[in-house]
């Protein structure tokens, strides 16, 4: 085997040649580009430039073009890096002026400069590197070539072959023009519209790839007829091709898109300091976006009464669900108690957090027993000093994620009403007793799970006007006075950064005098960033319980979803059965103990690993969102056989609907967690190694795990999942 790959290595000195000519033009036009503007020409683009063509010699000339015609996947890679590597590394390179200052003066004086003056080469250049143009070719590119017809006439075809390589090349060298932005051609279109011009082209290539993955059946037949090599079926090869097309390539038009991303939302801030610095007149900087000064949505939310409403309206669903899930019938998709919880609540917990924020919390039911047991009780006790951390919150936590799968939570109305009451009866006697919202911040293991996740919303209460804060001197925000209570969590706006331990409560919203205090637009995961002291809190990077918080919610994500899916279900099993154990109990909490208690206290404890914790928490959401979704995009229709059983009509079963583009999504989820995750942890790197050259040997275990999360959770949502909560 390794003599037959090592002797399909193809040579050809028509490619070798074609490629030395480049180097060497390049090289000694960059030369003389360097010298006259180093900053522009540096030696990180002569390397990318040069690292494209080498990434173009091993598509064309590795093993992976001999076995393109057997395995489906070699073939996948090699136009990997025909699309999506060679071209962007040689764009970034600036080639296009370094080639031609390495011609020979005579050449470019003589022969091509009137060609290049000439005003209708100009026009036409233009027009094709137009961000539509381009974005069209590629499209039409991938599709037509991935079509059966053209792809089986490259395959049988040695000529067509090389016409289909030429194509993706010279498509992606198009597609990637726009958005490297290759000097010194001019931009059509601001730099901020690249991102929704890479999602859409991710888009096409997450629906190619999902019709290869969910086919069922081989779409090129080439391949079903070739010699399977390393006894991989013909459809397992589709599949895994069509995976290395969707994880990777999505990656590949994430990560920029993510870099954009990051730009435009600095790049407000660089444009006023240097207006600032080169202005006598200085611009009024502009105001973010408050959702408070939305007509309508602002007044209604600012309302004093609209929380109370939103409690009420939860407290009786809650209460509906409890008594359903005592006296109903113990089947769960026929009771209230195993569908709102389990399908519906959770599913638009998370979506709310991730488009706004900890709306949950502001509208938590559990909230209102705590008002009446305040009505009951003094509540002057103050939480006692050893219990004032995570840790509890933590345990508690921990024990759901276990006990969820361990007695299959969700399968039991009965257990989830015992569930409900006994939030409702520890938030009335706590918060009864004990002041400064105590329950919220020390016990409730829901609330944390927001706490955490919200740091990577776009939106955060906040201060509209430092120096308003400055002059105040009654702080209300934090203090209350005759109408309106403060902070109960005791988090002082002006000092306050990121979501952490915030209930969107609006209290401060309302008992601040200055109207100074909004629902603010801010940077997600700035408070990551930052790693700042806060009010409340301190530095969460410092705080080892709030660090093990946060592994805690990103592997028991991993292992919460793992737990739905058949082959790890069959796993238990058979490992339960060869121990000679009568049932998978003892494996599952074995799994849960590892994931959620031994590893996270290992990493909370380990003073390098704390800095780390928080960058993880994108992917670790990202994970939470796919996953929750599904359940409620799945079953948005379970609600009705139970409705039909309490209105004594029809209780048809529900056949399950998984959305074509469902998986399509999920896995855009995981690549924007992947990808932010993988920033933080560099920019968590960067504070503790600064410039030197440890900071990416201190990044590789980081950036490992995280692709190892990445791809345990690919793998996990390409696996047949139970239909919890659907009358199958």
């Amino acid at each position: 085997m390794a003599e037959a790959i090592f002797a399909s290595w193809r040579f050809d000195p028509r490619l070798i040649g074609l490629l030395l000519v480049a180097v060497w033009l390049y090289l000694r036009g960059w030369r003389r580009l360097h010298r006259q503007s180093p900053h522009r020409y540096t030696p990180e683009r002569a390397a990318s430039f040069l690292g494209g063509l080498a990434a173009l010699f091993l598509a064309l000339a590795s093993p992976l073009d001999a076995f393109g015609n057997l395995l489906l996947e070699a073939h996948m890679v090699q136009h990997l890096i025909l699309i999506m590597i060679a071209p962007p590394l040689i764009l970034i390179g600036q080639p296009v002026l370094a080639i031609l200052r390495g011609l020979p003066r005579r050449v470019l004086k003589d022969g091509l400069g009137p060609f290049l003056s000439w005003r209708g080469l100009r026009r036409a250049g233009r027009l094709i590197t137009h961000p539509v143009v381009c974005w069209t070719v590629m499209t039409i590119t991938l599709v037509f070539w991935h079509s059966p017809r053209w792809y089986e006439l490259g395959l049988n075809s040695p000529a067509w072959h090389g016409v289909e390589h030429a194509c993706f090349f010279y498509a992606a060298l198009l597609f990637w023009w726009p958005v490297v932005q290759v000097w010194p051609g001019h931009a059509h279109w601001p730099r901020w519209m690249m991102i929704p011009y890479l999602i859409l082209a991710d888009f096409v290539n997450t629906a190619l790839s999902a019709w290869l993955v969910f086919s069922s059946h081989v779409v090129y037949r080439t391949y079903e007829l070739a010699p399977r090599l390393g006894g991989i079926s013909a459809l397992d090869d589709q599949s895994t091709a069509g995976a290395l097309m969707w994880v990777p390539g999505s990656v590949a038009y994430l990560i920029p898109a993510f870099i954009l991303t990051m730009q435009a939302l600095q790049g407000g801030r660089r444009q006023h300091a240097t207006a600032r610095a080169y202005s006598f007149v200085r611009p009024a900087p502009k105001q973010p976006f408050d959702l408070f000064r939305l007509p309508a949505i602002g007044p209604l939310l600012r309302h004093r009464h609209f929380r109370t409403a939103l409690q009420v309206t939860l407290f009786t669903l809650a209460i509906a669900t409890a008594i359903d899930g005592f006296t109903g019938p113990q089947i769960a998709p026929l009771n209230l108690a195993g569908v709102l919880p389990w399908t519906y609540w959770r599913g638009f917990a998370v979506l709310a957090l991730l488009a706004a924020g900890n709306f949950f919390c502001m509208a938590c039911p559990f909230m209102l027993p705590r008002k009446l047991a305040r009505r009951l009780f003094p509540a002057r006790l103050r939480w006692p000093r050893a219990l004032r951390s995570k840790w509890l919150a933590l345990a508690l936590l921990a024990l759901y994620l276990w006990a969820y799968e361990a007695f299959s939570l969700w399968s039991s109305p009965w257990w989830t009403a015992w569930i409900i009451a006994a939030y409702f009866t520890t938030a009335f006697f706590v918060d009864g007793f004990f002041r400064g919202a105590s329950f919220c911040k020390y016990v409730c293991p829901i609330g944390q799970f927001h706490f955490v996740n919200a740091l990577t919303s776009p939106l955060e209460v906040k201060v509209r006007s430092a120096a308003v804060c400055n002059s105040c001197r009654t702080h209300d925000c934090i203090r209350g006075n005759e109408s309106q209570p403060g902070c109960e969590l005791h988090l002082f706006q002006p000092r306050k950064t990121g979501n952490f331990d915030c209930t969107f409560c609006l209290d401060c919203v309302q008992a601040c005098p200055s109207d100074n205090v909004g629902l603010i637009a801010s940077l997600p995961g700035a408070a990551i960033l930052q790693d700042r002291h806060s009010s409340g809190i301190g530095r969460l990077s410092k705080r080892t319980d709030a660090s093990a918080l946060a592994w805690v919610l990103i592997f028991g994500a991993l292992v919460n979803a793992a737990a739905m899916v058949d082959p790890v279900r069959a796993w238990e099993a058979s490992l339960a059965a060869a121990l000679g154990l009568p049932s998978s109990f003892l494996i599952v909490t074995a799994l849960f103990l590892a994931a959620v208690v031994v590893a996270p206290l290992l990493l909370a404890r380990f003073p390098l690993a704390r800095p780390f914790s928080f960058a993880f928490v994108p992917l670790g959401f990202s994970l939470w969102v796919a996953h929750f979704s599904f359940h409620l995009i799945t079953g948005w229709r379970s609600i009705l056989p139970v409705a039909g059983r309490i209105l004594h009509s029809s209780t048809a079963a529900l056949n399950a609907n998984v959305p074509a583009w469902l998986p399509a999504a999920q896995i855009l989820l995981l690549d924007a967690g992947l990808v932010f995750s993988v920033y933080l942890a560099w920019r968590a790197v960067r504070r503790t190694a600064g410039e030197s050259g440890r900071a990416i040997g201190l990044l590789a275990p980081w950036a490992a795990l995280a692709i190892a999360i990445y791809a345990a959770s690919v793998w996990i949502f390409f696996q047949p999942m139970q239909m919890r909560g659907m009358v199958m």
